[in-house]
């Protein structure tokens, strides 16, 4: 075998094994997608009272404190736009 064949099969070896690697990442993304659609569902039979279960509350709590985050940062203006208004008010530049 020639070395340009040689350089072929390891070539076609490797394209070989990258393909395998996409497959194995597209999987593993599939996966954490049906992960993530079982604990929203999960979640929602959680709050509706169908599901219960002592191992499921510390994460259904965090589940919990974080939307409440979330709404909290959502009904607040942030920092930024704050220092804005402020300095409006104020006819000052806002910080840097």
């Amino acid at each position: 075998m020639g070395f340009l064949d040689k350089a072929k099969a390891a070539a076609e070896q490797a394209a070989a094994k990258a393909k395998g690697g996409v497959e194995d990442v597209q999987l593993k993304r599939e996966l954490g997608q049906a992960y993530g659609e079982l604990g929203k569902q999960a979640f929602g039979l959680v709050e509706s009272g169908a599901l219960s279960h002592p191992d499921l509350e510390p994460t259904v709590a965090k589940i919990r404190e974080l939307n409440e985050k979330l709404a909290e940062a959502d009904e607040s203006p942030t920092d930024e736009a704050e220092a804005s208004d402020e300095a409006e008010a104020t006819d000052e530049p806002p910080p840097a």
